[in-house]
């Protein structure tokens, strides 16, 4: 999967926490939140303008609700229970522990929370 079509499918399952998200399927919209969340609030603090500095952030919390759904299909597909986002949560060893997860391969195969997408 690449960076244009885990962008559209991030988005297209806004709401959707069924399913899995493969590391390709994670990492890109990891780094498509990073930027366009970050670029325009950084921008705005350089040019000392308040209205780019509250479009990047009115554009952090739009992309909030994708990003943990997407990281909860994520760890489906490590055949783990969402609930288990809730780790990060803990300072320091949850958030390891998530990253971990979040690097490694995922299950091959079906598991409980269905296919694998690349099946």
């Amino acid at each position: 999967m690449g960076f244009g079509d885990a962008i559209r499918t991030c988005l297209n399952k806004y709401f959707t926490i069924q399913g899995r998200a493969r590391r390709a399927e994670y990492w890109w919209f990891y780094l498509f939140v990073v930027l366009v969340g970050t670029l325009p609030t950084q921008l705005g603090a350089a040019m000392q303008s308040n209205v780019i500095m509250i479009i990047g952030g009115l554009i952090s919390l739009a992309l909030i609700i994708p990003i943990i759904t997407a990281g909860i299909r994520r760890l489906h597909d490590k055949d783990k229970s969402g609930w288990w986002f809730l780790i990060g949560l803990v300072p320091i060893v949850g958030i390891i522990l998530l990253l971990v997860w979040f690097v490694t391969e995922g299950t091959k195969g079906p598991n409980r929370f269905g296919e694998d997408p690349l099946a």
